[in-house]
Parts: C-alpha cells; structure tokens; sequence
C-alpha cells in the first residue's frame, strides 16, 4: 500500500502548520508511516529487540509430559485419605530426565522431583513437607491433597502443540527467547533494522576533541540521538556538525536520504536567518509541518525527502529529547513493523510545590517523582529551560501539563510520563 502524499493535509482537515497541537501532529505523523517490508532469518540470540516479521507456531506442547510442579511424592488420590495417615510402599523415583519406568498400583508410590515426568498410574503429587519416609515406604499426612491432580503440571499447559505463540508485528525481548527456545525454535523471520541518518546543524558546535573559540559549543546532540536511537535498535549513520551553508545542507539532506529510511537534524528549523532546513525540505520533499503548540520543542518539522521521513529537531538539547520520545520514537516503531507500539507510561501523581505555566499549549517540565504514601508525588528538577540538559539526567519523568492548564498549586494532581528504560 502507498502511503498518502503530504500534500493531502489541508486547512480542510483543520491543519494549521504554524500551530498544530501535540495530539494533532502525532496523528498527522501517523498517516503517512508505512513499516518497513524486508525481511531476514536470524538465530533467536539475534533477534533480540528485533520486530517479527512472521507467526511463531510451536510445533510440540509445552511441558511435552505431565510433571511434577514441586519435590514429593506422585500417587494415586484415590489411595490417600482424607482423616487418617496412609502408609504407601515406595516402588522408586522419578527424577527430571530420568522418570520411572514403571507403573504406581494400589498403594504404592514414587520419590518424585520437580520437573520429573509423572509416573504411569499415578495422577496426583503429595509435597515432601506432608509426608514422611519410613521402613515400609512413606507416611501420607492426613488431607495432604484434597484432589486428584494436585502439584501436577498437564502436557501443553504452557503451549500447546500448533498454537500461535507470536504474532507478526511483536517486539522479541528476553521473555520471548526464552519462550522460542522452549519450543525448540532456533531461528526466526524478523523485518530489517530501521536505518537511521542523523546530523547537527550550527557554525557554532564542534566535535570533541577539538578546541572552543569565543561563542563556541561541544555538539551533545548527536550523542542524544545516538542513545536514544541504539535504544530502539536502529541501524545509525552520524552524520557529523553540517555547516549553515545552503549548499552543505542540500549536499547533506540529498545523501542521508539516498541511503536511509529516516533523517533526523537538530537545529535550523526556526524562522532566524540562518535557519535553513525548513527551505531545503520544501525544495527536496515536502514538508506536512514545522511548529508545534507545545513548550518546549516548539520548532518542529516533519516532511519527506524522496522515499526517506525527515525530522527537523530543535536545537537546543532538551527539545531534541523531548521532541524524539513525544514524536520520533513512536513513527520509527512503526516504521519498524511494531503494531503494539507502547505509549510512554503515564500515571497520576501529585504536584509537591507549584509550578507556573502559561495557557495556549502542551508543556513538557521535567520531574523527579517519588512514592508518597499509597500514591506518587513529583517535583520539577528546577530550572526548565530548553538549554538545561542536566535537567534530563535528573529527570525521572516527564510532568505533562495540558494546552488549557494555567499555574498549578502544590497538591494539584497531574499526569506524568515515566522515562526510567527510555533516557
């Protein structure tokens, strides 16, 4: 399926690309994703973080026998009673990948071990703590099970043999490594890694390593980006500081879009004179919007650049963080075959010290929230400006503050979006 041009957005959709709202972006951004359609077979140790690209089907039952769920004794319940202790003789043991090759008749029983495969006769496992080994056998406690099939795990109570056990379009993590390996999967299909290119703009940043004159910074973006894009597995091309010369910047677009999925900049997406990108993308692609009502990241773009997506950051540090996870990190899980793509997790907690705000759009502060009680408490990390990039270090959450919210007194509930596994 072809994805629609950017150009079908109109004022007729309400589309405003001098201010469109964080929710309206996002689902503007939405339209226009469409996952990536390669594919390839790795071994199941390779496909972690990776996105399947085919059904799992398992081809045996998990367990493969009735079992053993603890250390004890396998018996027949209907031997065991119920008020007085039963004295069984003890005919041998089951241990796990060694079971008794026998069957357990009328008052008998078998020293079993967790994991041990059920004996033939057999249909219920009394727990070692209710008996007692003696000359004869072993002593049953009275009412040490109250039904057949107690402490005994069924052949396919995990998965059963022909069942689908993954879908298409599922994230792999170590949970389901192990569920692959236990149904004897060694390989698997999983869509190709997302290839990312990304660069910073500015005649002000240099790379480290490299002295600062007057009115120079160290570019930390690139290494944001590239945290944030090796946590979501891509396949990552920095791209280096591009100059603020429109000739670089068109060479630079050009090339990261010849080679890669998704371009990612960081700064030159304002209305100052030196601000570039905005007009290299209207003349290379199309753009869909570049300014968002929200604080902070308001210079946002979003657009194409022939097959490749394009997204115009802010430049100053926090806007890129924040404008990756609110925006970039939801369109490439997309783009990489997730059809479960998480939101950030939010929850309710409550304000420990007022915060001020302007009505008119979406703010993002950064938190440091904190259990209180049966509840959750937040705080600012103090200074929010868009140039602190400590605050993100200290920050645990971000403190969600609506379009309509004006300043918020102490104990005011509001929603905060937790990042621990995210920054």
């Amino acid at each position: 399926m072809t994805a629609p041009m950017l150009r079908e957005l109109s004022c007729a959709d309400d589309y405003d690309p001098d201010s469109l709202s964080v929710d309206a972006a996002r689902a503007a951004i939405r339209r226009f994703l469409q996952p990536v359609t390669t594919v390839e077979r790795v071994h199941i140790r390779a496909a972690l973080d990776r996105v399947l690209a085919a059904d799992i089907q398992s081809p045996l039952d998990v367990p493969g026998h009735d079992n053993s769920a603890m250390d004890g004794w396998a018996v027949r319940f209907a031997d065991v009673d119920a008020v007085r202790p039963t004295t069984l003789r003890r005919i041998g043991e089951s241990f796990a990948g060694k079971p008794y090759p026998g069957t357990v008749g009328a008052g008998e029983a078998v020293r079993i071990f967790t994991g041990a495969v059920m004996p033939h006769g057999s249909d219920t496992v009394v727990m070692q703590e209710r008996a007692t080994a003696t000359a004869e056998g072993v002593t049953v406690a009275p009412n040490a099970v109250n039904r057949a099939g107690q402490n005994r795990r069924i052949a396919g109570e995990d998965v059963k043999r022909g069942a689908i056990v993954f879908r298409a379009g599922q994230r792999v993590r170590p949970a389901e490594l192990g569920m692959l390996a236990s149904i004897g999967v060694g390989e698997c299909t999983v869509y190709r890694k997302l290839r990312v290119a990304f660069f910073s703009t500015g005649d002000e940043l240099r790379s480290i390593g490299q002295p600062l004159a007057a009115g120079e910074i160290y570019d930390s973006n690139r290494y944001t980006l590239y945290g944030m894009l090796m946590r979501l597995n891509c396949d990552v091309v920095d791209m280096g500081v591009v100059p603020d010369v429109p000739e670089a910047l068109e060479r630079a677009l050009a090339s990261a879009s010849a080679t890669a999925d998704v371009v990612i900049t960081s700064g030159g997406v304002s209305v100052g004179e030196a601000d570039y990108v905005r007009d290299l993308l209207a003349k290379l692609g199309e753009v869909l919007f570049w300014k968002i009502a929200m604080k902070p990241g308001r210079p946002l773009a979003y657009g194409k650049i022939g097959g490749a997506h394009f997204f115009g950051l802010p430049g100053n540090p926090v806007s890129v963080m924040m404008t990756f996870y609110e925006f970039v990190r939801d369109a490439l899980l997309v783009l990489q075959g997730r059809r479960d793509v998480p939101p950030l997790p939010t929850l309710k907690a409550t304000l420990a010290t007022p915060i001020r705000k302007m009505p008119g759009r979406t703010e993002f502060q950064r938190g440091i929230l904190t259990a209180d009680g049966d509840g959750w408490a937040v705080r600012t990390t103090g200074e929010q400006g868009s140039g602190v990039l400590s605050s993100m270090s200290q920050a645990n959450c971000f403190i969600v503050l609506p379009t309509d919210a004006g300043d918020l007194d102490a104990g005011t509930a509001v929603d905060v979006q937790v990042l621990e596994g995210l920054v």
